[in-house]
């Protein structure tokens, strides 16, 4: 008989009350794979992108389940990260700046841990796959990037272990892995220029896009644009590759894929709490293919998926270690919103809070008079659309739609029906129908801020530019 999730878990136990524990197993436990694919929102085939060639994520989303709703709590990757490996929102943990540095990097809060914590204590091999040490160097595709790029150490000796090996193949006979791999080649920079070498019947026609409204048409925000989906399909194509590696060495039947992102693309996505820069594409497939091509539309936030990797080996943490749940699980309840925050970016201090339901987007801007185009110097040298934007707010040229990001300032509260209003373009903040959706929302906000803020703050300047430059200005005398 195939594993599948239901009669693995029927032969596992609850908990003890201290620890996550698995008790003995009346069959084989399921191996484990989650594959992050940098920096990509459901721009897939199967998810409504038209132009995109996605063959191989349209078969795993055929064999398993497709989440629509699914959005991280952080709209960039240290920051994302440190919630998706804990189950925990970064805020709470203090772990919401980007980057946290070295010397203010901290052990997570007993009894939160690192989602591998838990798996290598119930018998699991932990992997972050990636090449041998001294051949990891450049693109790398199907075999790994090895990026990890969390806000807190581990509590070992050895502060960034928190997996065991680079491969699942050192694990010991019969042992069951838990492997992470980020595929990074949709990460802006040079996957991108990968991307472009594909075939040219491979790659997307940006006369073809079909923009938001935010967007200028413009020959540099078509290519741009373009340049993500080829990257997208690049991509795809590494994905396939690691679905093969199963099959060819026998693990397809006894293996839970999980595929996401740590958040989504895009001059306007990434760093923001636009449904661009949360919306995050979530596909698992089962051993045996059970409920094969099923859709769910259930709201998903980053903070569920550790507890449902850990579900798919029957560990159950105790109370208290995790803020996310597991959405396969006995007690799963559907959520009714999800939470997202922003805070420093590098050296673009912010801070922004927001709450999403299925029908509403509330943000909250603590740093109104701080524009949302502030100065960024990763985006000014990667997002050729960023500089775009700001020049021709600068010279005011912009539409009403365009010129919206590129103000000098921001409101304080914004409210979008993201249902009629996708772009997200149209603020109800100040309309008298929309009143009592947002006292509901905005006391959301407040609730979430009142029990995960505590950790916030804003750092000194000096130590976010020694942290970013490597060292002050004096220094380099």
């Amino acid at each position: 008989m195939a594993l599948t999730r239901r009669n693995f878990l029927e032969s596992t136990t609850a908990l003890a009350a201290t620890a996550a524990q698995v008790s003995a197993q009346q069959g084989p436990r399921p191996n484990v794979l989650y594959i992050i694919m940098e920096d990509t929102g459901p721009q897939h085939s199967h998810y409504g992108e038209p132009l995109v060639k996605t063959p191989h994520l349209d078969r795993l989303a055929s064999q398993g389940v497709s989440f629509t709703n699914a959005f991280c709590t952080a709209p960039v990757c240290s920051a994302s990260r440190s919630a998706l490996m804990s189950g925990r929102y970064q805020n709470n943990i203090g772990c919401h700046n980007h980057r946290t540095w070295e010397w203010h990097k901290q052990v997570l809060p007993a009894p939160a841990r690192h989602v591998s914590d838990w798996f290598r204590d119930a018998g699991y091999y932990t992997v972050n796959v990636q090449p041998p040490k001294g051949k990891r160097q450049g693109q790398q595709g199907a075999l790994g990037s090895g990026k990890v790029d969390l806000n807190f150490h581990h509590g070992g000796a050895d502060k960034t272990a928190f997996f065991d090996g680079s491969d699942w193949k050192e694990r010991k006979p019969g042992q069951p892995f838990f492997a992470h791999i980020t595929i990074m080649e949709t990460h802006k920079g040079p996957g991108w220029t990968i991307a472009r070498k594909q075939p040219k019947s491979e790659l997307v026609d940006p006369a073809q896009l079909k923009l938001a409204s935010y967007y200028p048409d413009d020959p540099i925000v078509r290519d741009e644009y373009a340049n993500y989906l080829d990257a997208m399909h690049l991509c795809d194509g590494y994905v396939g590759q690691l679905m093969k590696r199963l099959e060819d060495e026998g693990l397809a039947d006894n293996t839970v894929v999980l595929l996401s992102s740590d958040h989504g693309p895009l001059f306007r996505g990434k760093q923001f709490l636009y449904d661009g820069g949360t919306r995050i594409p979530l596909i698992v497939r089962f051993p045996g293919r059970k409920d094969a091509g099923k859709v769910d539309k259930n709201l998903v936030s980053g903070i569920d998926i550790a507890p449902t990797l850990l579900g798919f080996a029957g560990i159950r943490p105790p109370a208290g270690a995790m803020q996310g749940q597991d959405v396969f699980g006995p007690n799963y309840r559907p959520r009714t919103h999800v939470f997202t925050a922003r805070d420093r970016m590098d050296t673009s201090v912010d801070r922004m809070r927001a709450v999403r339901t299925p029908q509403f987007k509330y943000i909250r801007n603590y740093c109104p008079g701080t524009p949302y185009m502030q100065t960024n110097d990763y985006k000014e040298k990667n997002y050729p659309t960023w500089n775009l934007v700001k020049e021709r707010g600068r010279k005011g040229v912009l539409n009403r739609e365009q010129s919206l990001f590129a103000a000098l300032e921001k409101p304080i509260e914004e409210l979008y029906d993201v249902v009629a209003d996708p772009d997200e373009v149209r603020n109800l903040a100040a309309d008298p129908k929309y009143k009592s959706t947002l006292k509901d929302l905005r006391a959301r906000v407040d609730a979430f801020v009142a029990e995960n803020d505590q950790q916030v703050k804003f750092e000194d300047p000096i130590d976010i530019y020694r942290g970013y430059m490597g060292h002050l200005p004096e220094e380099t005398a």
